[in-house]
């Protein structure tokens, strides 16, 4: 395989060392491919509320950036349906007052280079980890609620009539009047209904026919023969012939605030959908996902989108997978398929002008149903509770807040959640089980033995200034204890680090026990940990000789310092009990 100088993107190294034997492999995938990018990508813009060709105009832009800069060879970018709300929640606002179509594709140009310039300096600063800044119980919870969100949006479209109404309450209840009104189109419905029928039953029982272009070519046909542009059903129409120029977007000042927070949350979840799909499909082929690269690939591919009247794009988990079954072995896949999207713009503008909207309603709607994990929302129920209701409340955040508010929603939830579990760690007090090595908690090993005057208290988490009182608390309740301990030795090997607020309440702990004749003790305590309490001048009240190497050392010394000959006690050691907190 040929060398490649250091630095040369990483499009330009798979081109070094293609092989001929892959040829032929890309080329299918990628006709097969443009097959679900031209249906998808015009539905994906009208989700966004905007133009159907700014979808594909978005799909030749960011799959040719992505082919030269993606180090993933198999990974699809384009419009999306999860980001096709947030762009509709930031664009539509800022245009309502005239409606004017090229200034929401300029609106959407400049969100787009938002979300590029974003992706690509943290990709730059390698700020990876920003994409973890939402748990995988609040994801869920957020796309349940994006999946209701537009599927509620896309019934209007599926009747063949529209509405004005923002927000889940009142689209719903401009639905409810629409259709009791008797503004639904027989016919729309029947087109919509039926696509999505077809869709789901291909994608069920033949899982590897091209759903969507089925549905789409048999509605193209329904639509000729019955002539439905007659009958009230809306039609795709002709679209504008060739690309765009390279142009610069032109907003007002006031519009780059709204704009920016937008970009903010759709370059979160493009993170999170990009790191996702890039990890999913890498275990796969046995490549190495790099965080950062693909965020300035995602980032490249943004601007280029914006720069041609495009709109935010992330990776695409069904597209990629397409392209893998299709046999695709490098983004020459990516390029194909752009290359016949130009090919139709330029030659066959009208090729799609017979589609019924109702179709491009159903590719939404059917999309929108993949976005659910109602099974991931089960699991959470049986297997922790907690996690289930920061579920419910990400996707009630989505619900009534709306998509923006809803994404800050679920980051805030992570966070808290987060904190909650530092805050009020698990604590257990430990005890020796015959038979088995080591000190094990009393809670799971009822029968567990302990030395009189000796409690062994393990605390699974670093202290710092949010949970330093709650640790406190607990030692200061088995200091309590009847009779009293003579030692309460903490077992630190999870405490990770110590704060200096922990400090100054780990020295006025150590007073008051003093005070009570009892000794606090440590054993297993990290070098890196015992350093900062030597830093911290801790030393000076708690003794030095009171840090042992192990639990082991430290039960030695207890009873080398009292009761030699005392006896481990069977049965839960008095000093036991549930954390202050929730575990």
């Amino acid at each position: 395989m040929a060398t490649t100088p250091r630095g040369t993107p990483p499009g330009l190294r798979t081109l070094a060392g293609y092989r001929r034997s892959w040829l032929v492999k890309d080329v299918v995938a990628g006709v097969v491919l443009t097959t679900l990018l031209v249906p998808q990508g015009m539905a994906y813009a009208e989700l966004a509320g905007l133009p159907a060709i700014t979808g594909l105009y978005t799909s030749v832009l960011c799959l040719l950036a992505y082919a030269v800069l993606g180090p993933s060879r198999i990974l699809v970018l384009g419009p999306d349906s999860s980001l096709g709300p947030m762009i509709a929640a930031t664009v539509l606002p800022l245009i309502a007052a005239d409606g004017d179509p090229e200034r929401a594709v300029a609106l959407a140009s400049v969100l787009a280079l938002m979300v590029g310039a974003i992706t690509l300096l943290a990709g730059v600063a390698r700020l990876g980890f920003i994409a973890d800044l939402i748990s995988k119980p609040t994801m869920i919870g957020y796309m349940n609620g994006l999946a209701l969100t537009i599927l509620v949006g896309q019934l209007p479209k599926l009747f063949g009539f529209s509405t004005d109404a923002e927000g889940l309450r009142d689209e719903v209840a401009d639905f409810v009047s629409g259709v009791a009104d008797g503004r639904a189109v027989p016919a729309a419905l029947a087109v919509g209904v039926g696509g999505i029928v077809l869709v789901l039953a291909v994608q069920r029982w033949l899982a590897k026919v091209p759903a969507v272009l089925v549905m789409v070519v048999l509605a193209m046909a329904v639509s000729s023969l019955f002539d439905l542009g007659e009958h009230d059903v809306r039609l795709v129409g002709e679209l504008p012939e060739g690309l765009p120029p390279l142009t610069l977007p032109d907003v007002r000042l006031d519009d780059l605030g709204p704009l920016f927070a937008g970009a903010v949350g759709i370059a979160l979840v493009s993170l999170a959908d990009t790191i996702s799909n890039a990890s999913a499909f890498a275990a796969r082929t046995g490549q190495e996902v790099r965080g950062s690269d693909e965020m300035v690939a995602i980032g490249s591919a943004n601007l280029a989108a914006g720069l041609f009247q495009g709109f935010p794009v992330s990776t695409s988990g069904s597209r990629t997978a397409v392209a893998e079954r299709a046999g695709a072995r490098t983004q020459l896949t990516g390029v194909v398929g752009a290359s016949l999207i130009v090919l139709m713009l330029v030659l066959v503008p009208g090729l799609f002008s017979t589609l019924p909207q109702p179709a491009l309603a159903a590719v939404v709607i059917t999309a929108s149903l993949s976005l659910a994990d109602i099974a991931g929302s089960r699991r959470l129920w049986h297997q922790r509770k907690a996690e289930f209701l920061l579920s419910v409340a990400a996707f009630l955040g989505v619900a009534l807040l709306g998509v923006l508010p809803g994404i800050a929603v679920a980051v805030a939830l992570s966070i808290l959640n987060v904190f909650r579990r530092a805050w009020w760690p698990y604590n257990a007090v430990l005890g020796r089980v015959p038979g088995l090595a080591g000190y094990h908690d009393v809670r799971s090993y009822p029968g567990a033995e302990h030395l009189p005057g000796l409690v062994i208290l393990r605390f699974d988490a670093p202290l710092f200034f949010a949970n330093a009182k709650s640790f406190r608390g607990e030692v200061l309740r088995l200091a309590r204890a009847e009779p009293p301990p003579r030692w309460i030795l903490i077992a630190a090997e999870p405490v990770t680090d110590v704060d200096t607020t922990a400090a100054d309440v780990l020295e006025e702990l150590d007073r008051t026990l003093n005070d009570l004749g009892i000794s606090l003790v440590f054993a297993e305590m990290k070098d890196p940990v015992r350093h900062k309490v030597e830093r911290y001048e801790l030393t000076r009240t708690i003794d030095p000789g009171h840090f042992f190497p192990t639990v082991e050392a430290a039960v030695a010394a207890f009873r080398a310092d009292g009761d030699a000959d005392a006896h481990w006690t069977p049965g839960h050691s008095s000093a036991g009990g549930e954390p202050e907190g929730p575990s």
